[in-house]
Formats: C-alpha cells, sequence, structure tokens
C-alpha cells in the first residue's frame, strides 16, 4: 500500500486537494455544482463549529498538516468541509439525479 505520509506536513493539504478534484468531478459530470455550492455554504457553519469543537476538545490530533489556521482551525479542515458533501452530492446525483442542476424531476 502506497504510504501518503511521503508528503509530510502537506500531506492532509494532497489528500483534500486529490479528494476535491474527484468531487469536482463528479460534481461537473452530474451537472450538480450549483447544488452541491448551495447545499456546502448551508452546511458550513454548522460544520465549523462542530469541528472547531472537537478539535478543542482533542477528539482529533492532525499531525500531517501544514500548520496554517483559518478562523481557529486548520486550513486543511475547511476544505474537508467543502470536500465531503461535494463528494456525497456527487455521487448521489451521479447515480439517482437527472441532470437539472438544482430543477426537480415531477412524474407525468
Amino acid at each position: 500500500m502506497f504510504d501518503i505520509s511521503v508528503f509530510g506536513r502537506y500531506t492532509y493539504l494532497v489528500t483534500e486537494l486529490v479528494w476535491g478534484i474527484v468531487a469536482a468531478l463528479l460534481l461537473r459530470r452530474a451537472n450538480a455544482v450549483r447544488k452541491a455550492a448551495v447545499t456546502i455554504l448551508a452546511l458550513y457553519p454548522i460544520a465549523y463549529v462542530w469541528d472547531r469543537y472537537t478539535l478543542a476538545v482533542g477528539v482529533f490530533d492532525i499531525k500531517l498538516r501544514t500548520g496554517i489556521d483559518v478562523a481557529g482551525i486548520p486550513l486543511e479542515e475547511h476544505l474537508f468541509m467543502a470536500v465531503v458533501p461535494g463528494l456525497v452530492i456527487g455521487m448521489h446525483e451521479t447515480i439517482f439525479g437527472d441532470g437539472a442542476d438544482g430543477v426537480a424531476v415531477t412524474d407525468p
């Protein structure tokens, strides 16, 4: 198995960028970029508070990161909060979506 820790302090960042590209490709393929953007913006404040709390109480100890904090949490965590819902929506829309990017489909 490939050891991604070869990227050292950039390991988490590289991971988020790679999976972010996968999410972006899925979203584009499913024509769901707008739908994902709206969902990510709606979820972001909740994810931020949750992340800030879990980091403060020591749930996560992220060693292989850049060390750059933005608004009190690692840069990589901000990316994570966009990548995960982006992947979920991208996969869901690829499997079940109609490709209409937010336009509801009604049965005849």
